[in-house]
């Protein structure tokens, strides 16, 4: 597959170029094609991702697709009945349709085994996101190939999750200003948000965002064995989280779009080294985009620093290619750019050694010893009374503990607050007391180099679980079961 590739893009290396130099904000660093030992080490690479499962067999893909077309038919039923129950004819009824469209990494085609899938709901205009809730929800209560379903109607974009014949499906919701949603349906048009509430219009942004990157590379299949490369040695690194403050899926994805761009016929191998060659240069905060801004004037807010005071302050702006432009990384805080920058620049020295064959690429995905690398940690330690309870308190301090980061970093006497992602389920406890769900999240910290330094970090501290508590009381989440405690360990 590979050879056959590397030739193809010889071929048209000659008649895209002057479309290729278009791709971009900036025409390309070069338009060499591949030798033969950039082939051989894109082989290499494609054997040393087997063994992490990267991949679905067959087989699996099949069921996802499956699982897909009966969630499509169960959405299509649903509008019809709610329809013809709004005195619709049935004639009409039947023409109106609704739509199941798939984004992030499914979408992308570097989702891993077993991974979720974010899917979209898209309706006509005469279904309202209550009915969604409501009667839809109910539709999915009694199906018996769903378990695990909940709603979390509050979020800043609504969802329902729920397991569907074994697969994890987060699902979105989004109606549009129209009469009916034939199947051959593209949302890249912009006028289709026009008069849409913002909650539909951040639903939609998923699906629009993720298909405009697959229309902005050059070559989709070297950006895949690219992407998966880099989300295996992010999530390795223990830099995969948005939630956390590092980059999550979407950001990884206009990170390795951008560089297809910059090298438009080089296979994976070397995307993955000018990747980090890229990026351990990059002039931050200069924003990475895909694509000039498209000036639509319909009213939502937009990401520009001249603009809005608040996107001044962004660390590492990478800026979503579509109509409202976003900057997917708002929560990258001081610490967690400079932990992904030495990233860059590691993978980029690991890398070189790779292509020139003095390393494998086993290396690139070792994964460092967090523990060992800082002396004095902050362990958060969250507990609750049932596992139910756990995942949605866990949820809530997952959300905040950036915030804490953020806190420390304001401290004169940290310089760095490393946050792991990894949440690290406790210990049981003694033989003769009750098991409690515990979970822990772990900070490492960096001081001054002052001697004899005693630093008081209670206040920090405080203000941060005083904050977990009073937000999960407004959103009458907080059970007295439910606890979280911080303390300042050493190693």
């Amino acid at each position: 597959m590979w050879t056959s590739q590397s030739a193809h893009s010889q071929q048209t290396q000659g008649q895209g170029q002057s479309a290729q130099r278009t791709l971009g904000m900036t025409s390309a660093i070069t338009l060499a094609g591949p030798k033969q030992l950039d082939v051989q080490r894109t082989s290499e690479l494609i054997e040393a991702l087997k063994p992490y499962n990267v991949t679905e067999s067959d087989a699996e893909l099949n069921h996802r697709m499956e699982v897909l077309s009966k969630l499509n038919c169960l959405v299509k039923e649903w509008i019809k009945d709610l329809s013809i129950k709004r005195n619709m004819p049935p004639s009409v009824a039947n023409q109106v349709g609704g739509k199941i469209y798939t984004f992030g990494s499914y979408r992308l085609g570097v989702h891993h085994k077993g991974a979720d899938i974010d899917a979209l709901c898209v309706a006509p205009r005469h279904i309202n996101r209550s009915d969604y809730f409501t009667s839809f929800f109910e539709n999915l209560k009694q199906n018996s190939e769903v378990t695990d379903l909940r709603a979390v109607e509050e979020a800043f974009v609504p969802v329902i999750k729920m397991n569907f014949d074994c697969i994890e499906i987060d699902m979105l919701f989004a109606r549009l200003a129209l009469k009916e949603i034939p199947d051959s349906m593209d949302l890249k048009d912009d006028m289709l948000l026009k008069n849409l509430d913002p909650k539909c219009v951040r639903s939609l942004n998923g699906c629009r965002v993720t298909d405009e990157i697959l229309r902005l590379v050059p070559d989709v299949e070297n950006f895949r064995l690219t992407l998966r490369t880099i989300k295996l040695w992010a999530k390795r690194r223990g830099i995969y989280s948005n939630v956390m403050g590092y980059l999550g899926g979407v950001s990884w994805a206009m990170l390795v779009a951008r560089t297809c761009q910059l090298y438009p016929n080089a296979v994976a191998a070397t995307l993955v080294n000018k990747f980090f060659l890229v990026f351990s240069q990059w002039k931050w905060p200069q924003p990475v985009l895909l694509k000039q801004p498209d000036n639509v004037n319909l009213g939502f807010p937009v990401w520009d620093p001249r603009v809005t005071l608040s996107d001044r302050y962004h660390l590492m702006p990478i800026i979503t290619p579509v109509y409202p432009q976003q900057n997917s990384t708002f929560n990258v805080s001081a610490s967690t750019r400079t932990i992904i920058q030495e990233a860059f620049v590691d993978g980029l020295a690991i890398t070189d050694a790779i292509l020139l064959g003095r390393s494998t690429w086993d290396k690139l995905f070792e994964a460092p010893n967090f523990f060992l690398k800082y002396k004095h940690f902050i362990v958060l330690i969250c507990t609750s009374g049932s596992p139910v309870e756990q995942l949605e308190w866990c949820g809530l301090i997952e959300s905040k503990v950036r915030h804490l980061v953020v806190n420390l970093e304001r401290n004169q006497h940290i310089v760095l607050a490393h946050v792991n992602p990894e949440c690290f389920t406790g210990l049981p406890p003694p033989p003769d007391e009750p098991q409690v769900p515990t979970s822990m999240w772990f900070i490492g910290l960096v001081f001054n180099k002052i001697e004899n330094l005693n630093v008081d970090l209670t206040y920090d501290i405080q203000s941060f679980t005083s904050s977990v508590y009073r937000q999960a009381s407004m959103i009458k989440m907080l059970k007295d079961s439910m606890k979280i405690e911080a303390r300042h360990v050493k190693r």
